[in-house]
């Protein structure tokens, strides 16, 4: 099946290149040279791949209005900084990034990952860690160690099933909270920090050094599969 892409880069010389590459490659592509009105179309896709420099608003705006308003959707950073800040601003956001220059099976390498990444719960049971085991199906949450079923309130439910949603994905404390909650994050705010302490404690080994729910300090969480 043909993977489609939004691609949103202002150099026409670059942007005409990347855009034959990855037609050629079996990519559906649609390029824009703004990122102008993009969130409106963006659920049309299956990934987005975004240059920071653009003209009007910049990369990092339009990437955190696309994940606003398709937060499944994978978002690529295209960046010709190297700046560890800029890294790290752009994964407030984005799920990768690769630095210009770069070689196109470079870029259809990470799209791929990131097209695998995004299929979400594939599976009725999933395993997290080395002892847990969650049945999407009956909703439920096991300790393979003990056999028994380990309770969450609805809350703590749903940001588990959040991340199984996003498996594999950084997940900024905004987003989550924002999607769990469906309103907007005051910063300072520390309720989903709370509810993530406790969801540890009943997850983790060890809620001192997780091993499920990880945080990258600046940056968000995650839960690899």
């Amino acid at each position: 099946m043909r993977k489609n892409v939004l691609y949103i880069e202002d150099n026409e010389k670059i942007g005409r290149w990347v855009k034959d590459e990855l037609e050629q490659r079996g990519f559906s592509v649609r390029w824009l040279l703004s990122g102008e009105g993009a969130e409106q179309e963006v659920n049309e896709h299956d990934l987005v791949i975004l240059d920071i420099m653009l003209p009007g608003l910049d990369g990092f705006t339009v990437g955190r209005r696309l994940k606003k308003a398709a937060p499944s959707v994978p978002i690529l950073l295209l960046t010709a900084r190297t700046a560890i800040d800029d890294k790290v601003e752009g994964l407030q956001f984005a799920d990768d990034y690769l630095t210009k220059p770069f070689h196109t099976d470079e870029l259809v390498a990470r799209l791929e990952v990131l097209i695998r990444r995004s299929g979400g719960i594939t599976s009725d049971r999933i395993r997290l860690g080395t002892h847990i085991e969650v049945d999407t199906k009956l909703q439920t949450v096991y300790d393979k160690r003990t056999g028994e079923e380990i309770l969450l309130t609805g809350k703590q439910h749903q940001i588990l099933m959040y991340f199984l949603r996003h498996p594999n994905q950084v997940l900024p404390k905004e987003q989550i909270y924002e999607a769990v909650w469906e309103e907007a994050y005051i910063p300072g705010d520390k309720t989903l920090l709370v509810h993530l302490h406790r969801l540890r404690h009943k997850l983790e080994r060890d809620p001192e050094a997780p091993e499920i729910i990880e945080t990258l300090k600046g940056i968000g969480y995650r839960v690899k599969l």
